[in-house]
C-alpha cells in the first residue's frame, strides 16, 4: 500500500511580493496569495510482486493547506480560524481517514550542537575523552517549525488481511512502514528565467516495489527508523556502485538493505561504527559488542518479536528472531499491542518495558535518541555481553545514556494531528534577540523626537 500526496501552488495575484495582502482570516480568504492544495492517493498492490496489479483509490482532491503561521496581524486565531479547517476528514466503511498537510512545531528534541561536537553528551561531559563540564542538555530545535504531512488511518485498512489482528504474534499485525520524496529527474533552467521540467510522472509509481514509473521521476530521499541513515550508512563517495553512499540508500528501496546488514549488525572487519565510537569517546562505559550484533538488526531490519518483553529473551546470535521476511529499514508496528494510556507514557519505549514505544512504531513524545544511544550500549542484549563477556550492559551508566533533552519544548495536542501548534514568526521567543532602541527610537543628534500618529487606512 502506498499513500501519495501531490501538491499545487495557486498564486491569487502575480502583481505583488506579498504572500498575504492583510489578515487570513480564513483558508478561502482572498487576501492569502499563495494558497497550496494537495491530492491524496491510495495505491494497493495485489498479486505476484513480479507481476503486481495495482488498485487506485483516490482519497481526495485539492484538500487544503493552512498558510504558515506569520503573526498577529497576518494568522491571528491560527489554530482555530486556519490549521483546525485544514483538517481533512475522509469517511471509510472501517472509520474515517483524516489528512493534514501544514507548518507544526518540530517535535524531534534533540541537542544537536553537543552530538555533532564529536558525539557530546552534556551530562556526560566529564566521561568524554575530550571532557568538558557537564550541564543539561539544549535542544536545538526549539522553537523551529516544520512542514508536516500526518495522515490517520484505521488499522483494519492497513492490515493484508483488512481485519484487526487477533494478538501480537499474529503474522498479519506488523505493519513496516517508510516515506520516500520523488522529483523530476531533469530541470532546464532557461535563459528567460524560466524553467523546464516534467512532474507529471512524479507520485503516479505503478512498478514492484513502487518504484518509480519512468526516468522523469526519481526518488532522492527515503526514511523509515530515524537516526538509520544519519549513523548507520557511511557517507561513501559519488558515483559509487557501493551499498555505503547515502545518496545510493536515499535512492533506492527498503528490500535493497539485506545487503546492509553488516553496517548493523557489524563484523570483525567492519565494526558497528556508532557503538565503536562511544566505546572510543566514553571510556567509562562498558564497551558494548561491535560485531555480530543482531539485537541491532532486529530494531533496524528485521522487527522486534511480537512476544518479546525488555530485555531480549532469544539468543542475541538468532538471526531469525525478528518478524520480518527479509531485512528492510522501515518503523515497524505491531498493531495489536494497544496504545499506552497518556499518563503512563515512558519516553524510553521499549527498553522501558512500555511496548507500544519506539522501536514499536515511534510515538511523537517517545525519546529516540536516548533509546538509540542505550540500544547501541547494548541494552537490549542479554547475560553479560559487554565488557568482554563480564559484564551485563542493561547497567550503569550504559543505561544511561543520553542528551540531557527528554521533552519536547511545547505540549503536544491530544487530538490529530497530534504535533503542537507552530511558532509564529513575530512572537517567536525562542530565536533572535531584542535590540537596544526603545519604543521610540531617537536618531543621533536630533534629540527628542515625536513619532507620526498612524491614521486609519481607507
Amino acid at each position: 500500500l502506498a499513500i501519495q500526496f501531490r501538491f499545487r501552488t495557486v498564486v491569487g495575484n502575480p502583481d505583488t511580493f506579498l504572500y498575504n495582502t492583510n489578515t487570513i482570516d480564513n483558508l478561502s480568504d482572498p487576501d492569502w496569495n499563495v494558497k497550496q492544495f494537495m491530492d491524496v492517493t491510495a495505491l494497493i498492490r495485489q498479486g505476484d510482486p513480479a507481476t503486481p496489479m495495482f488498485t487506485t483509490i483516490v482519497l481526495g482532491t485539492n484538500l487544503p493547506t493552512p498558510p504558515v503561521n506569520i503573526g498577529p496581524r497576518s494568522t491571528p486565531n491560527y489554530e482555530t480560524n486556519l490549521a483546525e479547517p485544514a483538517i481533512s476528514t475522509i469517511p471509510t466503511g472501517a472509520g474515517d481517514i483524516k489528512v493534514f498537510a501544514g507548518q507544526r512545531d518540530e517535535a524531534f528534541y534533540i541537542d544537536l550542537g553537543s552530538i555533532f561536537d564529536l558525539l557530546g553528551l552534556r551530562p556526560f561531559n566529564s566521561a568524554h575523552l575530550a571532557p568538558l563540564a557537564t550541564s543539561h542538555g539544549v535542544d536545538a530545535t526549539a522553537g523551529y517549525n516544520v512542514h508536516t504531512i500526518a495522515i490517520q488511518i484505521p488499522t483494519q485498512l492497513l492490515t493484508a488481511t483488512g481485519t484487526l489482528p487477533t494478538g501480537p504474534t499474529d503474522p498479519h499485525a506488523i505493519l513496516g512502514v517508510y516515506s520516500t520524496a520523488s522529483r523530476p529527474g531533469t530541470r532546464v533552467l532557461n535563459t528567460n528565467g524560466t524553467k523546464t521540467e516534467d512532474p507529471a510522472d512524479c507520485g503516479t509509481a505503478t512498478s514492484p516495489g513502487g518504484t518509480a514509473p519512468t526516468s522523469g521521476c526519481v526518488q532522492v530521499s527515503r526514511m523509515g527508523n530515524p537516526l538509520f541513515n544519519e549513523l548507520l550508512i557511511p557517507i561513501g563517495s559519488s558515483p559509487t556502485v557501493s551499498e555505503n553512499d547515502k545518496d545510493r540508500y536515499n535512492a533506492e528501496l527498503p528490500a535493497t538493505d539485506v545487503n546492509r546488514q553488516d553496517f548493523v549488525r557489524g563484523t570483525a572487519s567492519r565494526p558497528v561504527e556508532p557503538v565503536a565510537l562511544i566505546n572510543l569517546l566514553y571510556p567509562p562505559v562498558n564497551d558494548a559488542p561491535t560485531s555480530g550484533r543482531n539485537d541491532l538488526v532486529r530494531v533496524f531490519l528485521t522487527g522486534v518479536p511480537g512476544a518479546t518483553r525488555f530485555p531480549f529473551q532469544n539468543d542475541p546470535n538468532d538471526p531469525t528472531a525478528g518478524p520480518g521476511s527479509a531485512p528492510a529499514e522501515y518503523i515497524r508496528l505491531n498493531t495489536a499491542i494497544p496504545a499506552t494510556a497518556p499518563g503512563s507514557v515512558n519516553r524510553l519505549g521499549f527498553i522501558a518495558g512500555d511496548n507500544a514505544g519506539y522501536p514499536n512504531g515511534r510515538r511523537i513524545n517517545d525519546d529516540v535518541v536516548d533509546i538509540t544511544l542505550r540500544v547501541a550500549a547494548g541494552v537490549l542484549l542479554p547475560g553479560n555481553a559487554c565488557a568482554g563477556g563480564t559484564v551485563n550492559c542493561n547497567s550503569a551508566p550504559n543505561n544511561q545514556l543520553g542528551d540531557g533533552v527528554n521533552e519536547n519544548d511545547k505540549p503536544f495536542r491530544s487530538t490529530f494531528p497530534y504535533l503542537a501548534s507552530p511558532f509564529d514568526g513575530y512572537s517567536n521567543q525562542f530565536h533572535g534577540r531584542e535590540g537596544l532602541a526603545n519604543a521610540n527610537p531617537t536618531p543621533a543628534g536630533t534629540g527628542s523626537q515625536t513619532l507620526p500618529t498612524p491614521s486609519p487606512r481607507p
